[in-house]
């Protein structure tokens, strides 16, 4: 029988490179493409294609470079800047996954010939569901949790029971992966080096200085500019007489202005989300809800109405950001996920 093909996608860092790897060694027959999602003048995208030129050397595979800079601009960057701009918090990593690695990315492997599409995520899938990874510290099925349902069967993820100790420790084995040990991490989003502001300032004035109100409504102090914060943040801010620490409760990008309180004022017990992508048919049922992608899951009741849904919280959680996203599990499995659209006291 005829060797299952797997088109993976590689970045040039160790964590596909292995993948690759262990693909290969399984039986599968292995090709692997480069995607460049933005123009670049750093040497970048010549640093990542030399590391595949190395492994794709090793393993005797081909690979294929993919410009999705146009792709990537309208349906990641653009939604992030406009994000920033219309006061919400956005997660272009969860945007990206779906309409670029699990949607363009996934077309590609189809006019390959390929059988499954193989990342570098740590996550599981069965064909059917999306599955936190055994490390749980690396785990990503958050950022996967939007990507449709029907793709699941053609995902593979080779990374699912391994720490990403273990990998390194796999790369320091092969001479050819072992500049992979030194190499430093990627940073959490790809197109930001240093901090979002310095995106957001390349296209739109942020630095435009506004009211901080307390949350009756009151000029209590100054900011220097909506743009420069996002919910919980507890720093960047002048509040007259503040004796205890203040955090930002919401923006409001009309006004320019913020409004700020305590800790308790960012209590939330109730969410509404949109854009909802579910694994499961249920309308009601009851869930583990993550809503922030390092925030500990808590218990909630979810009613599904067309495609919004009202997640009530068993116990408040504190500093929830319209624009993130819930998802919900049950266990390690992922049940669905929806856009942030609202969060209530």
């Amino acid at each position: 029988m005829k060797n299952k093909k797997v088109i993976i996608g590689m970045s040039g860092g160790v964590d596909s490179s292995v993948s690759a790897y262990l693909l290969q060694k399984s039986g599968y027959e292995v090709e692997g493409i480069y995607m460049k999602l933005h123009k670049r003048d750093d040497g970048y995208h010549e640093e990542n294609i030399s590391n595949i030129e190395k492994v794709t050397n090793f393993l005797g595979i081909k690979y294929h470079i993919l410009d999705l800079t146009e792709d990537f601009k309208k349906d990641v960057y653009e939604y992030f800047v406009q994000s920033y701009i219309n006061g919400i918090t956005p997660n272009p990593c969860v945007k990206c996954n779906k309409t670029i690695k699990f949607g363009v990315l996934l077309e590609e492997m189809k006019r390959l010939n390929g059988d499954y599409l193989a990342t570098g995520h740590y996550a599981k899938t069965d064909g059917k569901f999306i599955y936190a990874a055994d490390d749980i510290s690396k785990d990503q099925s958050y950022f996967l949790a939007q990507v449709d349902k029907e793709k699941l069967p053609n995902m593979l993820f080779p990374m699912s029971k391994y720490t990403k100790d273990e990998i390194k420790e796999i790369a320091s084995k092969i001479p050819e992966f072992s500049h992979f040990t030194v190499k430093k991490e990627s940073q959490e989003i790809c197109f930001v080096d240093t901090v979002y502001t310095d995106i957001l300032k390349l296209y739109t004035n942020i630095d435009e200085q506004g009211n901080t109100l307390d949350i009756n409504g009151k000029v209590v102090g100054h900011h220097k500019g909506y743009m420069h914060y996002t919910i919980g943040k507890r720093k960047g801010f002048y509040v007259h007489g503040a004796h205890d620490p203040h955090f930002v409760i919401s923006t409001n990008k009309e006004t320019n202005s913020i409004v700020v309180g305590k800790r308790e004022d960012l209590k939330i017990t109730k969410v509404v989300v949109t854009n909802l992508n579910m694994f499961i048919g249920n309308v009601e049922f009851q869930a583990e809800v993550k809503l922030r992608y390092r925030s500990y899951p808590t218990v909630a009741k979810i009613k599904i109405e067309k495609d919004i849904a009202i997640i009530e919280l068993q116990e408040p959680v504190f500093g929830v950001a319209v624009g993130q996203f819930a998802v919900f599990y049950e266990g390690d499995k992922v049940l669905g996920s929806g856009e942030i659209l609202e969060a209530l006291n």
